[in-house]
């Protein structure tokens, strides 16, 4: 009988125990996957928006590029994960900083709100950005950050000149003169051998410091350029440049060289030795242009190539990790030098080629 009650009373208590279940722990957001867009006025943009002849004609008339356009709502669509932030300025860290983007990626016209020390302006002008970005934002559903920093005018062999380059000499074939050009924070750009150089308020490198502190600077900042991110990985770069130093055959035949200190730069400044690294060549440059100077930097862009489409790969620490697009095909015409007529297709064209060899590059080491 007492064993009887002993067992109805443990029953019943066990009856009356609340069963507590953990509280389930929410997962942390994955790591914003950043991008970082350098160059000069090619990756800068100035392609048409508005009008017939520009994005939203292509868009809304030509049925182009349909990913930009929210049909349902007769608008231009908006990423759900791809953010876009330009930042622009002329020079070095200290310079003056303009914000013209800052929001989840849209062909809409946008101006960023004001930042704190920045000056925030609408730029009615695309880049390759739109095409970069949105062909990311299909492969992924993670978070994405296309970050561009970069201005126009300016050369891989002066101004964006990485911290690794030394002066080197070069016989003028115009004069038979010999010049020394600037190493890494040299001025001036060139001097006469032998000769005392007159520094300038300019030195080799000064937009690459420029650049590339204002892109830290982002990133430092992440939440208030990607709200709720906490964390992020530079994933890898693209770069779209070449035109200033197609002025200047020293800094042509220097070009590669230059473009593997770049890469090597880049990873090391944002400590990322993984990232993948995309170039564009010019649009008006043909593949069988050998010798003029932008034929020189073609081919110096395509010796980069870790992908094997140009022949044996030059570089085997950047097989599988540095593509370059060929972009003459996807140009409507024009050159870089006059920003290809403002003609959108051949930035939308252009990025989307580029989106793709970094989503190419990406899978092949997923």
């Amino acid at each position: 009988m007492m064993q009887t009650s002993l067992a109805l009373f443990l029953g019943a208590a066990a009856a009356a125990v609340t069963t507590i279940t953990a509280a389930p722990v929410s997962a942390a957001p994955p790591p914003v996957k950043v991008f970082i867009l350098l160059g000069q006025s090619n990756m800068l943009g100035e392609g048409r928006k508005d009008g017939a002849k520009g994005l939203e004609g292509a868009v809304t008339t030509q049925g182009m590029y349909p990913y930009l356009w929210d049909a349902a709502k007769k608008n231009w669509s908006t990423s759900e994960n791809v953010r876009s932030v330009f930042l622009m300025a002329s020079g070095g860290p200290t310079s003056a900083i303009t914000l013209f983007n800052n929001e989840f990626m849209t062909g809409a016209e946008t101006t960023p709100s004001p930042l704190p020390g920045i000056h925030s302006v609408n730029k009615n002008s695309i880049g390759p950005e739109l095409g970069i970005g949105f062909t990311l934002g299909n492969y992924t559903s993670d978070p994405v950050m296309c970050l561009k920093s970069c201005i126009g005018g300016r050369s891989l062999g002066w101004d964006l000149l990485p911290p690794t380059q030394t002066s080197f000499d070069y016989t003028d074939p115009t004069d038979g003169k010999v010049y020394t050009y600037a190493g890494y924070h040299q001025s001036p750009n060139k001097w006469l051998k032998g000769t005392t150089p007159k520094p300038i308020s300019w030195e080799a490198g000064i937009q690459y410091d420029g650049d590339v502190f204002r892109a830290s600077q982002v990133l430092a900042n992440l939440s208030t350029y990607y709200p709720g991110a906490t964390d992020y990985e530079v994933a890898g770069f693209f770069w779209w440049q070449g035109s200033k130093d197609a002025y200047d055959m020293a800094l042509a035949q220097h070009y590669e060289e230059n473009l593997v200190a770049l890469i090597k730069s880049l990873r090391l400044a944002f400590k990322s030795p993984n990232a993948k690294f995309v170039a564009a060549t010019l649009g008006q440059t043909l593949q069988n242009d050998t010798t003029s100077t932008e034929g020189v930097i073609l081919h110096a862009q395509q010796a980069v190539d870790g992908t094997g489409q140009y022949g044996a790969i030059k570089y085997p620490e950047f097989k599988g990790n540095v593509a370059t697009v060929y972009s003459h095909p996807y140009s409507q015409g024009s050159t870089s030098q006059n920003h290809y007529g403002g003609d959108p297709i051949t930035y939308m064209n252009i990025g989307q080629a580029m989106g793709q060899a970094m989503v190419e590059l990406l899978k092949s080491s997923a």
